[in-house]
């Protein structure tokens, strides 16, 4: 009882082509994958900016110290 057959499935896609139709189905099918693909550039994106800042922090860094007792050699 739990489960759904095929024919459950096929029932509930017709009522769906019927209520919404196929154009709009097809552009939210189109923005749906416009979004993930924008998500995807941005996430390499984001990499990118990651590693340019990490290389730049490394070589910006300053130490400071003071020195108490100086030696000659």
């Amino acid at each position: 009882m739990g489960t759904w057959s095929i024919w459950h499935w096929l029932i509930v896609l017709l009522i769906v082509l019927l209520v919404f139709g196929t154009k709009k189905l097809r552009n939210i099918g189109a923005d749906l994958g416009g979004a993930v693909r924008g998500f995807k550039d941005g996430m390499k994106d984001s990499e990118k900016h990651s590693e340019n800042d990490a290389s730049a922090q490394l070589s910006g860094r300053t130490i400071e110290g003071e020195v108490k007792d100086k030696a000659k050699t």
